[in-house]
Parts: C-alpha cells; structure tokens; sequence
C-alpha cells in the first residue's frame, strides 16, 4: 500500500488499553494508534483528520499525566451527528479513545464497557470535549485549521474533477496539493496552539 511519506512521521498516539491487555490482544496493554491508523479508520486523509489526531494528542496530554486510559474516556462533540463532518469527528476521536454510543462493546463482568461514551448534542463551549470517566475531569478543545490555507490552485483543480475531469494528472496534483496543506497542518508544531484552542 503506497500513501504519502509523512504519514509515518506523524507521531503516534500511545494509550494504555486495559481489555487489550486481559484479552492477550496486546501484551502489554499499550496501544499505538498511528495517523495511518486513522486514514484507515476514516477512509481519507484531510485537514479535518489531521485535526482530530491533534485535539486529541493535546486533549489527552492535558487530562492524563501518564499514559491515558483507553476505554475511559467520553467523547462530546458540539453539534449532532448528521451536521457537517461531525460523525466523523466523534468517530475517529471515539475510536482513539477506545470508545462508542450505545451500539459498543458492553463489557464483561461488568468492566470495560465501552458503550455509552460517544455524545453529539453536547452542552459544551468547544467543538468537541474529552472526559475522564474515572475522575470526571474534562477537557474542551476546538479547532481551526485557517492559519493554513490550501494552495490556491486546489479549488480550480478541484471544480475540474467534480466536473468528471479524467486526466490522471489532474487527479494527481490534486491530491498532492491537498495532503500537502494536511502535512502542513500536522508537523508544523509550533502552529498547533493556534489551531487547537483548550478550554
């Protein structure tokens, strides 16, 4: 499978997964959740992606001291579930955080259930919030990719394409153009606080 190179330099998420580590599925029980993890997850690579691999990583450096608990952590996204790209927000940040709604994993013995812990609708001032389940200390992040534009060329490449554009080389640069913007967004550190605002 060949995707762009910076993917593997993206720094990965580690979180501590409890099930995984009593079920034998990860010896250890330490997970690494990598940003190809998450293309993978959602089908693509986009600034908004890239954004939730950042709220995330900072999020959850803002609630744990160690490593976070996965299976843990609620999930609150702002709006609902069908406005915007908000399933997929939810989504990809409930399946870092090892979590789900009502449709996820009840648990056995009555431990790590991991159901009831993705909520759109939220009555929160972020975007989105993470939440301890064990402390119930919380954390709201919003973001805003807009300090990095996309390359001017991208809009007119891409109303060619909608327009059923066939030409290989069309496609291409689009797609360069457009993971070049995401590899802006995701290794120009010192632009991460002003994309991510933590409440």
């Amino acid at each position: 499978m060949r995707y762009p190179q910076f993917f593997d330099r993206v720094e990965a998420l580690r979180l501590y997964d409890p099930l995984a580590k009593f079920l034998g599925a990860v010896e250890d029980g330490v997970m690494e959740i990598t940003y190809l993890d998450l293309v993978k997850f959602a089908g693509h690579s986009c600034p908004t992606i890239a954004g939730v691999y950042l709220m995330a990583r900072m999020g959850l450096e803002r609630l744990f001291d160690n490593l976070p608990m996965r299976g843990e952590i609620e999930v609150h996204v702002k709006g609902s579930k069908a406005e915007g790209v908000n399933g997929v927000i939810g989504n990809t940040l409930a399946y870092i955080c090892g979590v789900s709604d009502e449709a996820g994993f009840k648990g056995i013995g009555g431990r790590f259930d991991r159901s009831g812990k993705l909520f759109y609708d939220a009555p929160i001032q972020g975007e989105v919030a993470l939440k301890r389940s064990d402390t119930g200390a919380k954390v709201e992040l919003r973001y805003d990719p807009s300090i990095v534009p996309p390359e001017p060329r991208m809009k007119e490449l891409m109303q060619k394409l909608m327009m059923g554009e066939k030409e290989p080389e069309i496609q291409k640069e689009f797609g360069q153009l457009w993971q070049k913007r995401v590899e802006k967004i995701l290794t120009s550190k010192d632009l991460w606080p002003k994309m991510v605002t933590i409440f």
